[in-house]
């Protein structure tokens, strides 16, 4: 099994910053596929970034230019870093890691395995 962590939300005025981590521990391997969700309320969870085992990006179009996902395969951890925070960003963030030839939002979705969230509110 695969145990993934969140931490590094809070609180943040519109405009500041956040970075996210995720701590993997138990079977880790480099071949995942990772990716940050969140949900707002009253949302559906939505994809905003993905990472696959080579190092490969991708983000919604919403948050391009201001989120950035990478990871440190030494540490086991996975980062988001999120600049020029606005309303529309608020909600819980989850990470996600899956064994999946295809990495995409829809494949660590459905196979993936989650952390509980770590929560973040921007206020206008």
């Amino acid at each position: 099994q695969v145990q993934l962590e969140e931490s590094g939300g809070g609180s943040v005025q519109a405009g500041g910053s956040l970075r996210l981590s995720c701590a993997s521990s138990g079977s880790t391997s480099s071949s995942y596929c990772m990716g940050w969700f969140r949900q707002a309320p009253g949302k559906e969870r939505e994809g905003v970034a993905a990472i696959d085992y080579g190092g490969r990006t991708s983000y919604a179009y919403s948050v391009k230019g201001r989120f950035t996902i990478s990871k440190d395969n030494a540490k086991n951890t996975l980062y988001l870093q999120i600049n020029s925070l606005k309303a529309e960003d608020t909600g819980m963030y989850y990470c996600a890691s899956a064994l999946v030839t295809a990495c995409n939002w829809p494949q660590i979705f459905e196979h993936g395995y989650w952390g509980q969230g770590t929560q973040v509110t921007v206020s206008s």
